[in-house]
């Protein structure tokens, strides 16, 4: 009797593990609205629209579009707090927003960037 108990027992802890959880389902129409991440932090350097973001714990490149598109005029030693999107090993803006409360916006998050095969046309 313990031989059959011990096997049904071990059978069922067996099967547990063998179902997978099942994860909370994203409703569709919340796929867009994602407003990206939020990082802040120290300016380091600044190259054309590109800056260094230190944070304390690490370093991050923030592209904030082309400088043809506009020009963000941030400066080393600036803090700011900065919604975006993590790609291609670089962190690409939606806005910044300055110490003092004031905001560049850069894009909208989802989709392509305004700029997107406007190569040479500026911002209009």
């Amino acid at each position: 009797m313990n031989k059959k108990f011990l096997f049904f027992g071990m059978t069922s802890i067996l099967i547990s593990f063998a179902i997978p959880e099942t994860n909370a389902q994203t409703p569709i129409r919340t796929l867009q609205q994602n407003q990206g991440l939020t990082i802040s932090g120290v300016i380091r350097s600044v190259v054309g629209n590109e800056f260094i973001l230190d944070d304390g714990t690490g370093q991050v490149i923030v592209d904030a579009g082309p400088r043809w598109w506009h020009q963000i005029n941030v400066n080393p030693g600036e803090q700011v707090t900065v919604v975006g999107e993590y790609d291609d090993d670089d962190f690409d803006a939606f806005k910044i927003t300055r110490s003092d409360g004031t905001v560049i916006d850069i894009r909208s998050p989802g989709g392509p960037p305004p700029w997107a095969g406007q190569r040479g046309k500026g911002r209009r």
